[in-house]
C-alpha cells in the first residue's frame, strides 16, 4: 500500500496536498482505488467558483464494485477540477497520488486530516 509522507488524508480514503502557492490538491487514496476495484466514473458535484465543505460530499466515484461519496478534505473554494482525471478516472488507478480531482484555494485548515502514520494504522484496522 502507497502512503506517501508528504500528504495528508481523511478518514474516507481522501488525500490533500498542500502547495506552496497556497492551494490543496485533492484526490483519492491509493486504498481507495484498490478496494474500489477498476474506476468507470467521476461525477462532481462542485466546479470552479463552488465552495466546498470539509468532510461533505463532493461528488462520487463508480467502480465495478460500488459508488461511493468523494469527500472534501478541507473547506474553501474550487480554484479548479481536473477534467483530464473526471473524464479518465482509471487515472486514478494507475496513480492515485498524480491523478488529482480538485484543486482548493483558499482553503481553511482542518484538524481532523491525518498524517501518513495515523492513515495506515487506520487502514490497518479496516
Amino acid at each position: 500500500m502507497n502512503v506517501p509522507g508528504d500528504l495528508f488524508y481523511t478518514a474516507t480514503h481522501e488525500w490533500v496536498r498542500f502547495t506552496d502557492d497556497g492551494f490543496a490538491l485533492a484526490g483519492l487514496t491509493d486504498h481507495a482505488q484498490e478496494t474500489l476495484g477498476d474506476l468507470a466514473y467521476i461525477n462532481l458535484s462542485c466546479a470552479a467558483g463552488d465552495t466546498v465543505t470539509a468532510a461533505q460530499a463532493m461528488g462520487e466515484v463508480e467502480s465495478i464494485k460500488a459508488v461511493t461519496d468523494i469527500n472534501a478534505p478541507v473547506s474553501g473554494t474550487v480554484a479548479a477540477v481536473n477534467e483530464q482525471t473526471v473524464e479518465h478516472p482509471e487515472q486514478i488507478n494507475a496513480d492515485p497520488y498524480g491523478a488529482w480531482l480538485v484543486k482548493i484555494g483558499p482553503y481553511e485548515p482542518n484538524p481532523d486530516l491525518l498524517d501518513a502514520l495515523a492513515y495506515e494504522l487506520l487502514i490497518a484496522q479496516e
